[in-house]
């Protein structure tokens, strides 16, 4: 299941919850704090996954270009 970063259009408050898409198409998602279900998407997170498996392939500037540069 995603997560989705919401914003309330009735109240405002901002959260994060973890839902199935058909919650989020159908609208079944409601806010913690006034439980309105009309919510408009916010994007603040990008949240990247990547293996705990190490290669000494590893970009040595990874810091720096977040693993996106061709390095072998």
């Amino acid at each position: 299941m995603p997560f989705y970063d919401l914003k309330c259009k009735k109240c405002g408050n901002e959260f994060n919850i973890m839902a199935k898409m058909s919650d989020r198409s159908e609208n079944l998602i409601k806010c913690p704090v006034c439980a309105n279900n009309i919510l408009e998407p916010i994007f603040k997170n990008v949240n990247i996954i990547k293996s705990k498996n190490s290669t000494n392939n590893d970009c040595p500037n990874i810091h720096k270009c977040g693993g996106c540069c061709s390095h072998n």
